[in-house]
């Protein structure tokens, strides 16, 4: 019954089926549940599959492809639930770079606070 609502207003219920070529839709935290929102085409003999968290990491920004530098301490559920509640680290490097120039000058900021940095 839900489902049949949901479907006839055209929400929800689906899968993202992504082929090589294609954009992946946006990582959720809830992608350890299910995996439905990004599903890999492995070919018509093939069942599709879900991503491994390596591959969330580096769709998040976190690993680069060929490197596995970023160590995943977590169980792979924690790990689909952290990745999906992330940014995507290059895009906030870049929205810094941008921001840095205006942050710097002296008609924004008035007095430069130093704060301590914590270990």
């Amino acid at each position: 019954m839900y489902e049949k609502k949901h479907r006839a207003k055209g929400n929800g219920f689906g899968f993202g089926l992504c082929k090589h070529e294609d954009v992946a839709r946006t990582l959720s935290a809830r992608y350890h549940k299910d995996g439905a929102e990004i599903l890999i085409y492995q070919g018509d003999e093939k069942n599709p599959r879900r991503l491994t968290p390596r591959e969330c990491s580096r769709l998040m920004g976190f690993d680069k492809t060929g490197e596995s530098n970023f160590i995943i301490p977590v169980s792979d559920s924690q790990a689909y639930r952290q990745f999906g509640n992330s940014v995507v680290v290059p895009v906030i490097e870049e929205i810094a770079k941008a921001m840095s120039g205006y942050i710097n000058q002296k008609d924004i900021v008035k007095e430069k606070i130093t704060l301590p940095i914590c270990a």
